[in-house]
């Protein structure tokens, strides 16, 4: 993971925009199904519980129950657009998180500066190894039951690409600098989409259903 020691990033307020909505997004859909799930639940509501964090403990666990269960009996496309999006977003908040480490000389193992033959590796590197393994063994297999695991790898490889976005179309390390909060609005930029994808892709599944066509698996 490639860095240089520079000034911290200030983040401007469209870019403070970006990362609470894209931080909304996904906050969002869980706060939704937590208070659906309370609402419908075995777990009384806030207004009539005795031990409200007995209560809020209870929906927790169901909520669990609910997300294992979906992911289990939904359809591979809606399991593969989520598995995108948590891979992408999981793999952009570590990167960020070890690459700061690293800029502070606490970085190690595989969280560390990688040099081959004295060249730094960035890490869109393996990013762009990881996107053309998974998406060539996507068309190459053409089975929906594997793309759903595929799409995992898929969105480690582009959040590891985008995270350096300002470093590809700058040609230069700018990473740490002014520039490079670029970056970070793409990456937010890109977790809001998915989670957007991720909705309407539910919210289509549950329309077909409801008219009566089959959804496509």
């Amino acid at each position: 993971m490639g860095v240089r020691q520079a000034r911290g990033l200030t983040l401007d307020r469209r870019t403070q925009v970006m990362g609470a909505v894209a931080i909304a997004g996904l906050l969002g859909a869980g706060t939704v199904e937590l208070a659906r799930v309370w609402r419908r639940g075995s777990a009384p509501l806030p207004t009539e519980a005795d031990d409200l964090l007995e209560a809020a403990g209870t929906a927790t666990l169901e909520t669990i129950a609910v997300v294992r269960e979906g992911y289990r009996a939904t359809s591979n496309r809606e399991n593969a657009v989520f598995n995108l999006l948590v891979s992408f977003t999981a793999t952009f908040g570590i990167t960020r998180a070890s690459t700061a480490l690293i800029r502070k000389g606490k970085g190690y193992g595989v969280f560390r500066n990688l040099t081959i033959a004295d060249r730094r590796v960035h890490h869109f590197v393996p990013g762009i190894l990881l996107t053309l393994g998974s998406g060539g063994t996507s068309i190459s297999v053409r089975r929906k039951s594997v793309d759903r695991w595929l799409a995992l790898p898929f969105g480690v490889g582009a959040a590891l690409i985008l995270d350096e976005a300002a470093l590809l179309l700058e040609l230069d390390d700018v990473y740490w600098t002014e520039k490079g909060v670029l970056s970070l609005q793409v990456s937010f930029g890109a977790i809001s989409l998915l989670a957007a994808i991720a909705l309407g892709v539910r919210v289509l599944h549950r329309g077909e259903t409801s008219v009566g066509i089959t959804p496509a698996v």
